[in-house]
């Protein structure tokens, strides 16, 4: 199986891919208005609602940036998922009751919808919407390169395939990504979160028991030889200490309760009593998904430090490497299918938002009304977000973009 190792990662990645042009297609029959499309119908129960948060959250980051930051920091990067949960609990005990409440008293299909509301301001809303929309095109774009050099670079290892362009990359990366979003909206942007949630989270432990396997001695001996090579970075605080690792508690806790693409969800669940509920599941599969963080970071480093891998060109190969070097195929292509699935999250949530900014929100704001055939419209910004966010990472030079610092 080793020699086909790429063909059986392209293979778990078209799998993933089939599965959300089938989620797509079954959304498409449930979403009948535009509540539909942006709120999903305030129907989603305990499990949905959490994986698409957690899964919204985690991002590519945590399946790239993350590992290379424990690469050459050690336990300081640690404190990134510590200072996550503890935003996870601001998040769902000062903003999500209230939110929820008020988004089905007044029936609100937006964050700006119900921050007008709230402020009795019009003007409110359209800065809001301006700001998401802003948002959502730069972070849209580098969502969309990872997705093609990741895509690009799996097709371009499989034996036999021709050499596969980025732009062609791009091309199958954001039609399968604007397929499901177009036809099922969030609905279908929060069902294939579940898939997606439960992939990140079935990797991040596998890849614990692969990456005790890869390091000579298991856990102990990895540690001892972290120990030997560079105390602190295996100590409390890693390699920039107290104050870099505390740093971390304002960028994570007070950012986290305003991303837009996460607090929206929040606002879809069928039911306010279950919230606590929410939590506890989002916050184990998280943690699970991040141990694929925090195992891959390390037993690269340990495998470095002792000699039986080559010095990284830099931090942010340490997935990339280990996956082809230590990872049974098929659990290389779990994890890659995971990498997408977290990139894709994070986009669907951020198409989703754009669209209700530009045809919903701005309309309202500017005319006192929404555009008719709203649930049309929905879909035809939808589409166009894409593209404009393709266009724009294509005419932006931005070609040697690395996925690494997603």
């Amino acid at each position: 199986m080793e020699e086909s190792r790429n063909a059986v990662v392209l293979t778990c990645l078209l799998i993933y891919f089939a599965l959300c042009v089938g989620v797509g297609i079954w959304a498409l029959r449930r979403t009948k208005s535009s509540q539909d499309f942006f709120m999903a119908g305030r129907e989603l129960g305990i499990i949905v609602t959490a994986f698409a948060l957690f899964s919204s959250t985690l991002s590519g980051f945590g399946f790239v940036g993350g590992p290379g930051l424990v690469y050459s920091q050690g336990m300081t990067s640690v404190w990134m998922i510590v200072c996550g949960t503890v935003a996870s609990c601001f998040t769902f005990f000062l903003v999500a009751k209230r939110l929820r409440i008020f988004s089905e008293v007044y029936q609100t299909v937006s964050l700006p919808d119900t921050v007008a509301l709230r402020y009795q301001s019009e003007v409110t809303r359209f800065l809001t919407a301006v700001a998401i929309i802003l948002g959502v095109v730069g972070y849209l774009a580098a969502q969309i390169m990872a997705m093609a050099v990741v895509l690009q670079e799996i097709l371009n290892n499989v034996d036999g395939m021709p050499h596969v362009s980025l732009g062609a990359s791009m091309a199958i990366s954001v039609a399968v990504l604007v397929f499901y979003c177009v036809t099922g909206g969030i609905i279908a942007g929060v069902y294939t979160d579940v898939v997606q949630g439960a992939v990140m989270a079935v990797a991040g432990v596998l890849v614990v028991i692969a990456a005790v396997n890869a390091v000579d001695g298991g856990l102990a001996g990895g540690a001892m030889t972290l120990v030997n090579d560079d105390p602190e970075a295996i100590g409390p605080w890693g390699t920039l200490g107290i104050m870099g690792a505390l740093s971390y508690y304002l960028l994570f806790v007070v950012g986290a309760c305003g991303q837009p693409h996460i607090v929206t969800k929040l606002m879809m669940n069928k039911k306010i009593r279950q919230f606590k509920q929410i939590f506890l599941v989002s916050a184990i599969a998280g943690v699970l998904a991040a141990l694929l963080w925090i195992a891959i970071g390390f037993a690269m480093r340990a495998l470095v430090v002792a000699g039986d891998h080559p010095e990284l060109g830099q931090p942010d190969d340490a997935a990339y490497a280990f996956l082809q070097a230590y990872a049974h195929p098929i659990l290389a292509g779990i994890v890659f299918a995971a990498l997408f699935a977290a990139i894709m999250s994070t986009a669907d949530g951020f198409l989703n938002i754009g669209a209700a900014a530009i045809i919903h929100d701005i309309p309202k704001a500017l005319f006192g009304k929404p555009l008719k055939k709203e649930l049309f419209w929905a879909r035809t910004a939808t589409l166009a977000l894409a593209v404009g966010a393709a266009l724009f990472v294509s005419l932006s030079g931005s070609s040697g973009f690395r996925v690494e610092r997603e």
